[in-house]
């Protein structure tokens, strides 16, 4: 959490969130109004804190990771304008799921990369598989969110597939599951055996470049320095 969400949350009067995610919080929460609800139930978050702000109070809607990046600052946004709502809005950022990994396993994304959601649930499959045809094709480091569920056990499969036919299968291949909590997980491994490991919905995955290398438990994608200055 950044120091300015921390602020946001204590300056609300009202605390919106799935329950999961206000459960990491507590200490926020003494005092204030809290309305938690379950997994997709978004639109009625957002329509809920959206209203609440109509009504003249200060609202925290709380997402997991950066609130613009698969979140919820879209659709309060998309909300927003559908209603016409006169209210005022301000997006404080998070540490996304990307940031937290990649510190985690060194400095994987230090050239371009190409983050992509698994998850079929609002997105047609079709796209997300024509997405990470052309992220492989263009050598992108490509971080993968929502990689597995129980009802999607073979995206992932099919993930990493496409990414066999435009990489080695030696490229190195970050798996972090609850990045900076209790339960995390951290596994370096490559694109031919990555799917030894353990993959579900609170893990992230960064598959290097043609250029990432592992090197004492680090996963690494050098920027192009060597090549220009001597080291």
């Amino acid at each position: 959490m950044t120091p300015a969400a921390g602020e946001a949350l204590a300056a609300a009067e009202v605390i919106v969130g799935y329950q999961t995610y206000l459960d990491l919080i507590p200490e926020f929460l003494a005092g204030k109004e809290v309305i938690a609800s379950q997994m997709m139930k978004e639109v009625d978050r957002c329509r809920k804190a959206l209203d609440l702000a109509a009504e003249g109070k200060t609202v925290a809607l709380v997402s997991g990771g950066d609130p613009g990046i698969y979140a919820m600052a879209g659709l309060v946004f998309e909300m927003a304008k559908e209603q016409g709502a006169a209210v005022e809005i301000e997006v404080i950022a998070g540490i996304a799921a990307l940031n937290a990994c990649a510190a985690r396993l060194g400095a994987p994304l230090m050239h371009d990369f190409a983050a992509i959601s698994l998850s079929d649930l609002l997105t047609p499959w079709e796209k997300i598989e024509q997405r990470l045809k052309a992220a492989a094709a263009a050598d992108f480091v490509v971080v993968i969110y929502n990689p597995k569920s129980k009802k999607r056990a073979e995206h992932i499969v099919k993930a990493r597939a496409i990414l066999l036919a435009h990489r080695a299968p030696e490229t190195p291949v970050g798996i972090v599951t609850a990045a900076t909590r209790e339960n995390e997980r951290i596994v370096l491994t490559t694109l031919e055996k990555m799917l030894e490991s353990t993959i579900d919905m609170q893990t992230t995955i960064i598959i290097g470049n043609s250029t990432t290398f592992a090197w004492q438990g680090f996963m690494v994608t050098p920027r192009g320095y060597a090549a220009k200055y001597a080291l």
